[in-house]
């Protein structure tokens, strides 16, 4: 089954950015919510992350 969920380290991976940044993202409302699955376990959709570089790569073409 293909994997739905990423970590902060796959995410920060994905955007090559640190993990840091990709908490400060999330702390600003610059990004989208993480789901927490238990204590300790922290992930975010792939589909929200989808959606959200859909939403940044529309932005960057107004600018274009």
């Amino acid at each position: 089954m293909e994997n739905l969920f990423l970590s902060d380290k796959q995410a920060a991976g994905r955007f090559g950015v640190s993990r840091v940044t990709v908490w400060r993202w999330h702390n600003q409302g610059d990004f989208p919510a993480p789901v927490r699955l238990s204590a300790g376990c922290t992930r975010w959709r792939i589909s929200d992350l989808e959606r959200w570089e859909a939403k940044k790569a529309g932005q960057v073409k107004k600018f274009v």
